[in-house]
């Protein structure tokens, strides 16, 4: 999963922001650097809504960037992406944490470790809510792209 960032020079640093998370942005002093800065930004932001129990907005496909800006694509970790996933996907159908633990036999805390960036839940775990919430748990593995 990924999120658009805007880039472009600002003075003689590079800017990222991210139209899908706003207020998110980070600059750095080369572009090898902002990539890495990039990811760690949207990735904090992201998890401070999860941990706030909130659903931060999906990543929407954006065509080109503005004038006089590029765009980047920033991957976030496959664990984030799996708890922003089952969130999204729980308050999709107006459930609860404890409604989905209803329908899949386990606690509530269980539920909300699945949507914890910070936890590690199994793959079987994952693939239960994902059934419950009537999805498909897909799994690829790409090529890592050179900067």
């Amino acid at each position: 999963m990924f999120y658009t960032a805007y880039v472009y020079a600002e003075g003689k640093r590079w800017l990222a922001e991210f139209p899908d998370a706003p207020g998110c942005q980070t600059f750095a002093d080369s572009m090898d650097e902002l990539r890495v800065d990039a990811r760690e930004a949207l990735e904090g932001w992201l998890e401070v809504h999860l941990v706030k129990g909130k659903a931060p907005p999906r990543p929407a496909v954006h065509r080109r960037a503005p004038k006089g800006m590029e765009s980047m694509e920033v991957h976030i970790s496959p664990s984030l992406a799996a708890a922003l996933s089952i969130r999204w996907a729980r308050q999709e159908r107006g459930m609860t944490q404890g409604d989905l633990a209803k329908l899949i036999d386990v606690s509530q805390q269980q539920i909300a470790a699945l949507e914890n960036p910070d936890k590690n839940p199994t793959l079987a775990s994952i693939e239960r809510a994902a059934k419950a919430l009537g999805l498909n748990l897909e799994l690829s593995f790409t090529p890592v792209r050179s900067a």
